[in-house]
């Protein structure tokens, strides 16, 4: 191995160690389901958790992109770190719904940060067609602490009927990310050009390749938040099982996202992205016709499965292609991009309304479907065009 892939090595893992706690967002749905059920919430209530983690991508992206701009991608990157710690933090002094909500914006504007700083942080260690597979490598490190999240809690709520266990192992992981990630020097240049306004940023949405990118975003990061918060339910519902087993589903969600991540980063390397892509929303496709209509555990199990599996690689294919298509805008484009994940607030609060109004699962099901629904017209356009 040459010096030069040692010294690129030794900057890629603790950006990867920084993926890995950018995965503990995911907890949120987990989190979400103990909370309803330690605080007997409604449906609409409970789905308020996640979308105050995700509101602040909304708000926040677009201006941490032009802060990224002055103070560089490795020290927003470690100032994520540190938010992080607060939130997971804070339920360990009090356990009550406001402190609940209040440790859910913290995530929120941590992951926010981190989103939005270390995604392009992976072009200042590898670059060009590299982009796209490391990014998926890292979706995968990220989807590992997605994966193990509901298993820790349940079987600390099972062992020691305390599932809030699961925030100080977090924790630990966050404060030696913070160290490792703080004490490493990965070279950077600050743009020299004068910086982009917020409302410069906005205006690239008047570019429809733009647009299509961050509308995909939106969806895909809806379908997430979506599944990982409504597959327990969807399990309860139809099986009549409690949360301790029904918990299973997030895991399997997980678990075939992780899979999907992991083999994701060598077909990238090796075949189009246009075909992935839409092999992908066919299998998102198949799983919500399996939620629609099983009643079986196995049945449902695929239906998670299948989901998980497509859904894995579509952030890392839009957000590679969205900074190859305007890398004079690299930071300003991450920003804007980021801002997509308030799916993660529009989908789960729609689900809780129409969940609630349907008094089933099935609302939730509806509305993760849109998202799917745009993830096809986007394979569709990637297949029809050589620009994107």
């Amino acid at each position: 191995m040459t010096a030069s892939k040692q010294s690129n090595l030794s900057r890629l893992v603790p950006v990867m160690f920084a993926f890995f706690t950018m995965g503990f967002v995911d907890m949120v749905g987990t989190a979400t389901n103990y909370v309803k059920a330690d605080f007997a919430l409604s449906d609409t209530m409970a789905n308020f958790l996640p979308s105050m983690v995700f509101l602040w991508f909304f708000f926040l992206s677009v201006p941490i992109g032009l802060m990224m701009n002055r103070v560089g991608k490795r020290k927003t990157v470690v100032l994520s770190l540190v938010v992080t710690a607060l939130a997971l933090a804070l339920p360990l002094c009090a356990y009550n719904y406001p402190v609940m909500l209040a440790s859910f914006c913290l995530l929120g504007i941590g992951n926010t940060l981190m989103q939005v700083s270390l995604n392009p942080l992976i072009t200042c260690v590898v670059s060009g067609e590299k982009l796209a597979s490391t990014l998926t490598f890292g979706q995968f490190i990220k989807a590992i602490a997605s994966f193990i999240a509901p298993l820790i809690a349940s079987w600390a709520s099972v062992r020691f009927n305390n599932w809030l266990l699961l925030y100080p192992v977090f924790l630990a992981f966050v404060v030696v990310a913070a160290i490792y990630l703080g004490a490493t020097r990965i070279p950077e240049e600050l743009p020299k050009d004068k910086s982009s306004s917020f409302a410069d940023c906005l205006k690239l949405l008047g570019d429809g390749t733009v647009l299509l990118f961050f509308l995909g975003i939106i969806s895909h990061v809806g379908i997430d938040v979506g599944v990982n918060t409504c597959a327990p339910k969807i399990i309860m519902e139809r099986l009549s099982l409690p949360l301790e087993q029904a918990g299973i589903a997030t895991s399997i969600y997980f678990l075939f996202r992780t899979l999907g991540c992991l083999s994701g980063s060598f077909i990238l390397s090796r075949f189009p992205l246009r075909k992935f892509f839409a092999v992908s929303a066919v299998c998102m496709v198949l799983a919500m016709i399996g939620l629609f209509v099983c009643q079986s555990k196995v049945g449902l199990y695929v239906a998670i499965a299948l989901v998980g599996f497509g859904n894995s690689n579509i952030f890392s294919m839009i957000f590679s292609r969205a900074l190859l298509y305007l890398p004079e805008k690299n930071n300003e484009m991450s920003g804007l991009m980021i801002m997509g994940l308030i799916g993660g607030t529009i989908f789960p609060l729609l689900m809780g309304i129409l969940s609630d109004a349907l008094n089933s699962q099935a609302g939730s099901v509806i509305v993760i479907s849109l998202g799917v629904a745009y993830l096809v017209f986007f394979a569709v356009k990637l297949l029809k065009t050589e620009r994107v």
